[in-house]
């Protein structure tokens, strides 16, 4: 049996996955694995429960991977992934995108419904969000417009 290219450690975020070793573009990462429900049962769900480990297969089926036994959960999101999800054989099984050095977070992107119903409120805690420059206070000598909004009058 082959080892895992991957470790649960701590993120930003919470627990995350981080390679352990290189991984190649298109290495197929970890499957995602749970009960499959009906996806109608899985909206009801996460909207009236705040489930936050449902993955939509398609209109009829999803994936319940709310067991800690499934390593897929750990996953995290993030606005510029490494990795994607892909239907092999019914089963979603992440993949890299790009080669992920030792010691790098994997994440996906996981779409604007999910960001919406869970991240929006909170803001997203992404490596990529994070390394934004915070927004910083108008000052007296700077005007109260904001900066996008002084490019267009400029313009």
């Amino acid at each position: 049996m082959a080892s895992r290219s991957f470790r649960v450690g701590r993120s930003a975020a919470g627990l995350g996955l981080f390679a352990v070793r290189p991984i190649a573009k298109r290495e197929p990462i970890v499957t995602y694995y749970g009960k499959r429900i009906p996806t109608r049962e899985a909206q009801q769900r996460e909207r009236a429960q705040k489930l936050k480990y449902m993955f939509e297969i398609n209109r009829q089926w999803t994936i319940d991977g709310s067991s800690r036994r499934n390593l897929g959960r750990y996953v995290n999101h993030s606005c510029q992934p490494n990795a994607e999800a892909v239907l092999r054989k019914g089963k979603i099984v992440f993949v890299a995108l790009c080669r992920i050095a030792p010691g790098e977070e994997i994440s996906l992107d996981y779409g604007e419904e999910y960001f919406d119903l869970f991240l929006r409120e909170k803001g997203c805690r992404c490596m990529a969000c994070r390394a934004k420059p915070a927004p910083t206070a108008p000052t007296a000598s700077r005007s109260a417009v904001p900066r996008a909004a002084r490019k267009d009058r400029a313009a």
